[in-house]
């Protein structure tokens, strides 16, 4: 029997690897509408390209995204928008419908 502690650690960044997988995983969570949601949501799909990567494309520095990503973290819009950008994704508005 396999032991919980053994099985592997589940990362949705393993699973983020083509533009149309980032941009789905960032659309669930903006659809969510947590804002926390929305800074882990960004978070995974920085590491799924690489956080120095992103960090450098989107002008920031490695460790004040980290800063911003992270539990406590609080990006600002316009650090959003550098993110999305370098991640190689936009916003876009659509209207809300009633479900």
């Amino acid at each position: 029997m396999t032991s919980i502690k053994n099985m592997p650690r589940f990362d949705a960044a393993d699973y983020l690897d083509s533009p149309e997988a980032r941009a789905d995983y960032m659309a669930a969570a903006f659809e969510e509408g947590d804002v926390a949601q929305i800074r882990r949501a960004l978070g995974t799909v920085a590491r799924s390209l690489g956080m120095t990567a992103v960090a450098e494309d989107a002008g920031l520095g490695r460790e004040s995204l980290y800063k911003a990503l992270g539990e406590t973290g609080n990006p600002e819009f316009v650090t959003v928008l550098k993110l999305m950008k370098a991640m190689g994704l936009k916003l876009s508005a659509l209207p809300i419908t009633a479900e």
